[in-house]
């Protein structure tokens, strides 16, 4: 119907404002890159028992090969997940976020939210990389007829990985879009990530739309920082509450408890200095985990290869034999477990793996 836009449930909106840790769900492939649903379904257990607040799956981290013909694997991956997440909200008492990864073009986009939806997720994750030359006008269109299918969160991604520089004037009319719960801002670029907020505030929407790090460089600062934005109607003040984050694909459980003290420090007149410290950590983890030195080449092998240690993963392998981990990756991942060890979680995996792969 023309104009309507399904909303998701108000627990969903309530949990997002109240800011989560959300994984950028990885891929898990046997030897022959097939799908290993035992450690597929391990890697979603995980997360849920860290104490995630929700999971984002058919995401870049899960690889956007999986829509390609050859290989299938959109309706089992996504469908897996739901079914993994239900079954442990049931053992839990909990309700945990379900975010689907939309993109392509619109017949495509379109076709994925109704997939998404029907699958029992609460929001789409919409990628506009594949629209590289379109304008403002025809990206706000195509927003729009997604969003007549399933509830969006805007996403911003980097260019490197293949995203594209999207306006502040399209942010602006996109936030406008009734059923918008949330936005990843994903740039790696502060300018950028300054045109998001900003625009979210001119259209009016600033308690209604739930702003989330992407920023993997730099994750601690974004969920530390106010914002104070001039608008006609005066200043609003807008902030970070969570993160949908490949980073946190791994090491979870310390994103968990990272995110609650950036969460209590709010409540302080100054922002802790040790909480700065630890963005610095944070970026130099990541710097290894996502393979900057190499524009970004190995980012999901990164993530692969810190899961593989921990036995979550049987190995790094990806769709595309190409994606693999850079020379000197694996040595960066050496140096950065050594030297920030209270920013792992290997013990924690180690107490439960075997239970998540039975």
């Amino acid at each position: 119907m023309a104009g309507h836009f399904p909303m998701p449930p108000t627990w969903v909106i309530q949990s997002l404002h109240a800011g989560q840790v959300i994984p950028a769900h990885p891929l898990a492939l046997t030897a022959t890159r097939r799908l290993d649903e035992c450690r597929q379904r391990a890697l979603t257990r995980y997360y849920h028992a860290a104490g995630a607040g929700g999971v984002a799956v058919g995401v870049h981290t899960t690889q956007f090969a999986i829509r390609e013909p050859q290989h299938g694997l959109l309706r089992p991956v996504l469908q897996l997940a739901a079914q993994t997440v239900a079954a442990c909200d049931a053992a839990t008492a909990r309700r945990t976020v379900l975010i689907a990864g939309v993109c392509g073009a619109t017949r495509q986009a379109v076709g994925e939210a109704q997939l998404a939806r029907d699958l029992g997720y609460h929001a789409g994750l919409l990628s506009l990389g594949a629209l590289r030359s379109a304008t403002d006008e025809e990206l706000f269109t195509h927003s729009r007829a997604v969003a007549a299918e399933i509830p969006l969160v805007g996403f911003y991604l980097q260019p490197a990985v293949g995203g594209r520089i999207l306006s502040r004037t399209f942010w602006q009319r996109f936030a406008e879009i009734p059923n918008v719960v949330a936005i990843k801002i994903a740039p790696f670029n502060r300018y950028q990530t300054l045109d998001v907020v900003q625009a979210v505030a001119a259209a009016g929407r600033a308690g209604q739309i739930a702003l989330y790090t992407g920023n993997d460089d730099n994750i601690v600062v974004d969920l530390l920082t106010e914002y104070a934005v001039s608008v006609a109607a005066g200043e609003v003040r807008l902030r970070i509450p969570g993160g949908l984050l490949g980073h946190w694909a791994c090491w979870t459980r310390s994103a968990v408890e990272l995110l609650q003290a950036c969460r209590q420090s709010r409540h302080a007149a100054t922002v802790p200095t040790n909480l700065l410290t630890i963005a610095a950590q944070v970026t130099d983890m990541n710097a290894a985990l996502f393979d900057a030195a190499n524009g970004f080449a190995g980012c999901i092998a990164g993530v692969h290869e810190v899961l593989r240690r921990q036995g979550l993963l049987a190995g790094t392998w990806c769709l595309d034999e190409r994606e693999t981990l850079s020379p000197g990756q694996a040595a960066e991942l050496d140096r950065v477990s050594r030297a920030y060890p209270d920013l792992t979680d290997d013990v924690f995996v180690r107490e439960h793996l075997e239970g998540w792969l039975s």
